[in-house]
C-alpha cells in the first residue's frame, strides 16, 4: 500500500499528521507529505483514514 499527496489540491489543513504522523507530514511549503515507499502494515488503518478525512480529497492510498 502506498500513500501519495496531490500538492496542488492540498490546502495544508494539517489534519492528515494528527491522525496518522507515522505516513504523513507537513512540508516546509505548508503542504502535507506522505512517506516514501509502502505504507507500514500496521500504519494502513491510519492512512485510510488519513484519506477519508481530508477535506478536499488530495489523498490517495492503494
Amino acid at each position: 500500500m502506498k500513500a501519495h499527496v496531490d500538492k496542488d489540491t492540498c490546502i495544508g489543513c494539517g489534519l492528515c499528521p494528527s491522525i496518522c504522523p507515522d505516513v504523513f507530514s507537513m512540508d516546509d511549503d505548508g503542504k502535507a507529505v506522505a512517506i516514501e515507499g509502502d505504507v507500514p502494515s500496521e500504519h494502513e488503518d491510519g492512512a485510510k483514514e488519513g484519506e477519508e478525512s481530508c477535506p478536499v480529497n488530495a489523498i490517495e492510498v492503494e
